[in-house]
């Protein structure tokens, strides 16, 4: 079955465009062009992508990004005109998976849509120290499953994007082991990484924040000036 893929921008050219890209690629696809029609679209349908533009009408790209973390994971493709850092970094804390920069190459768009919705289900079955069969990691009373892209500390679910998931099995798949942001996101994103690339440490950040509010302490350990691990 082909994936749907919510489209939201206000700027209808750029809409339809990125709207023959994704269907020439094979996806189903709906246009909205403000912020309140998309969350009403959300509510109706299910999407198993949306690409978000934030500079609109009625309501931004930023707020209909917080309001749909506060239901849900599905992957979120950021696409704007604001090109600073901040901007990024502020889309990213919201709860967006990956951000692109307008004008941006349609392809680039393509593949970024592939690689978040690879991420987010194709599950693989992989096995660990700690895991089994199933894809199961336990770690604690922290438990990760692979196949269903879950995490829960003692019953109770941690609500986490495909990008979060992606950085916590990582992780957890390898304790004691320190990964660079590199290669986290090599790993997890599939990409060239570039040094000024702040990407991992804000997606860390978010994911720290939801483990150490339900786990009530610290599981991912900062190792100054190498990078990131998570004990056995």
């Amino acid at each position: 079955m082909s994936k749907s893929i919510l489209i939201v921008d206000d700027d209808r050219e750029i809409a339809n465009l990125i709207d023959i890209y994704l269907r020439n690629e094979g996806f189903d696809t709906a246009q909205a062009h403000d912020g309140l029609e998309a969350l009403a679209m959300l509510e109706s349908q299910a999407f198993h992508l949306i690409v978000l533009d934030i500079m609109m009408p009625k309501m931004d790209g930023m707020e209909v990004c917080r309001r749909i973390r506060e239901k849900g994971s599905i992957p979120i493709l950021m696409a704007s005109a604001k090109a600073e850092d901040m901007d990024k970094i502020l889309g990213l804390m919201t709860g967006a998976d990956d951000y692109v920069v307008k004008p941006f190459n349609p392809l680039e768009l393509v593949v970024r849509v592939k690689t978040l919705l690879r991420r987010a289900y194709q599950y693989t079955q992989q096995t660990s120290p700690s895991g089994n069969e199933e894809g199961l990691l336990k770690l604690h009373e922290l438990t990760i499953n692979k196949s269903t892209h879950s995490a829960e500390v003692e019953g109770r679910p941690i609500h986490l994007t495909s990008t979060e998931f992606g950085i916590l099995h990582l992780l957890a798949s390898n304790p004691g082991r320190v990964f660079s942001a590199e290669d986290i996101f090599q790993q997890v994103w599939k990409e060239k990484y570039f040094e000024s690339n702040n990407t991992v440490m804000v997606h860390i950040s978010k994911l720290r924040e939801k483990l150490e509010q339900e786990m009530g302490r610290k599981l991912i350990t900062t190792v100054w000036g190498v990078g990131y691990k998570i004990e056995g």
